[in-house]
């Protein structure tokens, strides 16, 4: 399967768009929030300004793959809580999308949910209904992740892909265990149209366990990376995390520089970084802090809030193996991972405005 193009809602500042275009798949991203536009600019990735709810398939008529990863606020442990309380009502919503209930009805129900964006996971199924519906050319490929607690729509998602005519596969991701110097989990489902297995991708390193020696477990798999991989600082350092561990909020977490960081956050700029003599030093820069979500050195971070953005993103090393599982290629080889290591701005790509309806952006994804 060679993909013609991508389209990724709620896109971020890039993760799986730095992904695909070091694939060579051109990518068109939606994304609501002016800061990570501003990033998405700056690096030239093809971008949308606007609400994902306003668009649909034929908007963009030539893409044929989906990928989407919901806001996930709602959904999280340190959220409010009200996507998990609200998880039978949005398992609902999917037995009602797929049995084609009135799509006006559906939609004035999820404006009285308690929180519009438990409503926003729902949005990567309304477009693939739609492309079968609607443009009648199904997307032969299907990209999604989230937080582990969105699995169970995510399962959901599976089943009802499958009834028209999707293989799907989901499961929960370590992100370690594709390379990534970090320790992080996400929901993950890969679909692609038709009979052909998919499958989601095989770890191709070893699962970090606090205490166990890298060089130990599976010969199969290289070890974990660890922060020093990827970090080029003079000295070992002891990362202090601005969390509590155990409930204790005095008890915080430590990585040595040796390890793998704990699971990047918006609020990685908190972290205390210490030498191991636990005199202060720098804490981490942007590029740093991109750098351990495997964004490149040189990324253009921009706009306001840039540690939300990088703590938001999917890693492009992940979001790298996962695309090349949907699409039935094989693991990505070592140059296409090693090229992430540097970005090289592409010209001629504008950005839409906010309803980017006559903009440039929407026109090219379009091809209309």
């Amino acid at each position: 399967m060679r993909p013609v193009k991508i389209v990724d809602l709620f896109a971020g500042p890039g993760g799986l768009d730095v992904a695909a275009e070091k694939l060579g798949i051109p990518t068109v991203g939606i994304e609501w929030d002016e800061s990570a536009c501003a990033t998405r600019n700056a690096a030239g990735l093809t971008t949308v300004h606007g609400d994902v709810r306003s668009y649909g398939p034929a908007n963009f008529r030539e893409a044929d793959v989906l990928a989407g990863g919901p806001p996930c606020q709602t959904f999280t442990v340190a959220g409010t809580g009200v996507g998990r309380r609200a998880l039978d009502d949005v398992l609902r919503f999917v037995k009602r999308m797929v049995a084609r209930e009135d799509r006006e009805q559906i939609k004035n129900d999820l404006g009285n949910l308690k929180d519009e964006r438990t409503g926003l996971v729902l949005e990567p199924l309304r477009w693939a209904l739609e492309a079968i519906d609607e443009r009648r050319t199904p997307y032969r490929a299907i990209v999604l992740e989230q937080v582990p607690a969105v699995l169970p729509v995510w399962e959901a998602y599976a089943e009802a892909l499958r009834s028209e005519g999707y293989s799907v596969d989901c499961g929960i991701l370590q992100t370690e265990a594709f390379g990534v110097p970090q320790t992080r989990r996400r929901a993950t489902l890969v679909a692609r149209l038709g009979d052909e297995k998919v499958a989601l991708p095989s770890p191709t390193h070893r699962i970090y366990r606090k205490g166990v020696p890298r060089e130990s477990g599976d010969p199969s798999l290289a070890p974990w990376r660890t922060m020093a991989d990827v970090i080029n600082r003079p000295s070992p350092f002891i990362v202090i995390s601005n969390y509590g561990t155990g409930g204790d909020p005095k008890a915080r977490g430590r990585r040595k520089s040796s390890e793998p960081s704990a699971t990047v956050t918006g609020k990685i700029s908190r972290n205390r970084i210490v030498a191991m003599d636990h005199s202060e030093l720098p804490r981490f820069s942007l590029s740093e802090a991109g750098r351990l979500q495997t964004f490149p050195i040189d990324y253009p971070w921009s706009g306001r809030d840039v540690g939300q953005q990088i703590g938001n993103a999917v890693p492009p090393r992940l979001a790298m193996h996962v695309l090349c599982a949907a699409f039935d290629w094989d693991p990505p080889s070592e140059a296409a991972l090693q090229s992430l290591d540097h970005w090289q701005s592409r010209s001629g790509h504008e950005s839409a405005g906010r309803d980017g309806r006559d903009e440039s952006a929407i026109e090219e994804a379009a091809c209309v």
